[in-house]
């Protein structure tokens, strides 16, 4: 049996119906669809997307990523993005391994192995990788210890950390580099993403989130963009956006709840946006979603 047959046989054991879901891995999601779905705007964290088959596509901006069993899909930071699963079937399934990154041993792993990361000035916060022969026996590996869950505590920490070594050492090495290092960019507009995600329904100042990335408000306003592809105002309003409608689906919140809830004061204002970003009135896009099999695919 080939490495992505096994992994495809995993997945479909532990993943049988379409969906994301944790697993007892730390920090794994399991993800499965049986068709191809509508894009979904949805937040990426940090995080390997690792498919072992099917093709998915995700759009951050004007910038288009597609990958498969033959490349991963890699995020640096907290990005606002419309995903959608472009080929699958019921026979062939969409089937991806989702590994959230433990900043904390990228760091470990670029001091002992520096030498061996790439070096750029500048790095994205998403791209697309080769998925290589010793990335892929590492999530093999990982995969198999969801039919061994005694060995998990002991073994899973072993395998992520050869996983993200990988990583680091790979073709995206560059961009890991940056998250794993305090002093880059990348890593400070990282510290201000963190702060509106954490207060996304709050007022914001500019002056303020560029003091967190210790960068001149015009320099943090370009920088920001260049790495969301976003402004600040409008990625908070994503956010909101986006909270808002987990409120109306999985909590059956009205409209004007939702909106108060992240941080509207104008149901007018909450609608108009809603509507430019999701291309529906919030209530016939809730009750839409809520009847979408493929609602919360997200890797």
């Amino acid at each position: 049996m080939t490495i992505l047959r096994e992994m495809q046989s995993i997945l479909l054991r532990h993943r049988p119906t379409d969906g994301i879901h944790p697993c007892s891995l730390p920090r794994v999601s399991l993800v499965r669809s049986s068709e191809p779905s509508e894009p979904m705007p949805v937040v990426y964290e940090p995080s390997l997307c690792l498919a072992v088959s099917g093709r998915k596509r995700v759009l951050l901006g004007d910038a288009s990523f597609i990958y498969d069993s033959a490349q991963f899909l890699v995020v640096s930071v907290d990005l606002p993005v419309s995903g959608m699963v472009v080929d699958a079937s019921a026979d062939d399934p969409y089937l991806c391994l989702k590994l959230d990154l433990d900043v904390t041993v990228l760091g470990e792993l670029l001091l002992a192995h520096d030498a061996r990361v790439p070096r750029s000035d500048h790095a994205p916060s998403i791209a697309v990788g080769n998925t290589g022969a010793g990335l892929l026996d590492a999530a093999l590996r990982l995969l198999r210890l969801l039919d061994t869950p005694d060995d998990i505590a002991a073994l899973a920490p072993l395998v992520e950390r050869e996983i993200l070594y990988r990583l680091l050492t790979g073709s995206q090495g560059a961009m890991l580099r940056h998250i794993a290092t305090a002093d880059t960019r990348l890593h400070q507009i990282g510290r201000a993403v963190a702060w509106i995600k954490d207060h996304y329904a709050d007022p914001v100042r500019i002056d303020h989130l560029a003091g967190l990335a210790g960068m001149s408000p015009s320099s943090f306003h370009a920088h920001f963009k260049s790495v969301t592809r976003f402004s600040p105002l409008q990625y908070r309003t994503r956010l909101r956006l986006l909270e808002a409608r987990r409120l109306m689906v999985s909590e059956a919140m009205d409209a004007a709840s939702a909106g108060f809830q992240v941080g509207y004061e104008s149901p007018s204002q909450f609608n108009r946006d809603y509507s430019r970003v999701f291309s529906l009135p919030p209530l016939r896009d809730a009750a839409r979603l809520r009847a979408a099999p493929e609602f919360g695919l997200s890797a």
